[in-house]
């Protein structure tokens, strides 16, 4: 077992974080917003598809890149660092769901054209209730004699409004299968969420008699496997969010000077700073495992990421309420960055379920391989 970075990793991280550093811009998110700027939401699109990392963990087969979890990690992860706004996570979490339900000929059609850049995805997986493992759906899929209509909702959609197609999670005569739909078809309403998170795109999407192809080898185990992929990708944001806001906070604690000596000096804020550079370490071992058990395929890897991301959600969280102290009253302020972490921090641990529920997650799954 080897999870640690080769020179390659370095490199595409630093590629990565260059980039985003050159292009990203807070200044554009620091103001009173209530939804995603679309416009500003879909800018660097053009250029992620010139690097390529749509194309990333698409295998070679289809025409992506087949590259390793732990490669794509050196992406997620410095777009969390930079809380870069763009359609990506979307893009993978559709992508994957096609590769897990979908037939050959709808695998080579639709990642071959994400992988070239010509198609962006989202998956709708949430009910109107936000439940992500209901036995009921929202959505209900009606056999036609030209294949099948979906009518419902879904919630709490990433990615939906800047999509071109959606998979959608229903309810039909055969269980919880899985469809996909255009997004700008009729009878397909998006709305933006009043989501916590600035950066992110969250949407509502309503159905009403839309029609649908279905993925023709759906099954339950589509979304699990799906579902621990995107464990992964908020679990490497968490990690490089973690290690940005501890070097904003040890950057800002040498600076600020209170009794006549910068409060970097004082005991208690190094306290706080140890204890974050603490968590960022832990979280950062137990994400690489997960990327590494990810790309192996070994049999705990389905622990390893319900883990990593239980603990990365609650250190990030844990990190940006220290990195606050640390800046005092101004570090909530609408003029300081600060709020914009505290709220992906909060975001990337409920979206997919909280901390506590990947923990009885993985209860569950050791007690199957007792029994």
């Amino acid at each position: 077992m080897d999870f640690s970075l080769s020179d390659d990793h370095l490199a595409l991280r630093d590629a990565a974080a260059n980039f985003l550093d050159k292009e990203v811009d807070h200044a554009a998110l620091l103001v009173p917003k209530s939804k995603v700027d679309q416009a500003g939401y879909d800018k660097l699109w053009p250029q992620i598809i010139e690097l390529g990392w749509p194309a990333i963990v698409v295998p070679e087969s289809y025409g992506g890149l087949g590259m390793s979890y732990l490669d794509l990690i050196m992406i997620t992860g410095e777009m969390g660092r930079t809380l870069a706004a763009a359609p990506l996570f979307g893009t993978l979490a559709g992508s994957w769901m096609v590769e897990a339900a979908g037939s050959e000929t709808q695998k080579s059609e639709l990642l071959g054209a994400v992988a070239a850049g010509e198609l962006k995805l989202s998956l709708a997986i949430a009910d109107d209730d936000g439940g992500l493992e209901n036995n009921v759906s929202s959505a209900k899929a009606t056999k036609t004699s030209d294949g099948y209509t979906l009518s419902g909702g879904k919630n709490f959609v990433v990615d939906a409004a800047s999509s071109d197609k959606i998979i959608v999670a229903a309810d039909s005569d055969d269980g919880r299968q899985f469809f996909i739909i255009d997004s700008k078809a009729n009878g397909v309403t998006i709305e933006t969420l009043d989501w916590r998170d600035p950066t992110r795109e969250v949407c509502s999407v309503k159905l009403d008699n839309v029609p649908a192809e279905f993925l023709e080898n759906s099954n339950d185990g589509c979304w699990p496997w799906v579902r621990d992929r995107l464990y992964l990708i908020l679990a490497s944001e968490s990690m490089e969010g973690i290690k940005f806001v501890l070097s904003d906070a040890v950057e800002y604690a040498k600076q600020r000077v209170a009794f006549g000596r910068p409060i970097g000096s004082f005991q208690a804020i190094k306290h706080q700073l140890a204890d974050v550079a603490g968590l960022s370490e832990l979280t950062e071992a137990a994400v690489q495992y997960a990327a590494w058990a990810l790309s192996e395929g070994d049999e705990k890897a389905t622990i390893a990421v319900a883990m990593a991301q239980s603990y990365a959600s609650d250190a990030y969280n844990a990190a940006v309420f220290r990195n606050i102290q640390v800046f005092g009253a101004i570090g909530f302020t609408w003029e300081m960055k600060n709020h914009l972490y505290f709220k992906r921090a909060r975001a990337n641990s409920e979206l997919l379920g909280s901390p506590t529920q990947q923990r009885e997650e993985v209860i569950r799954i050791l007690e199957n391989k007792a029994a």
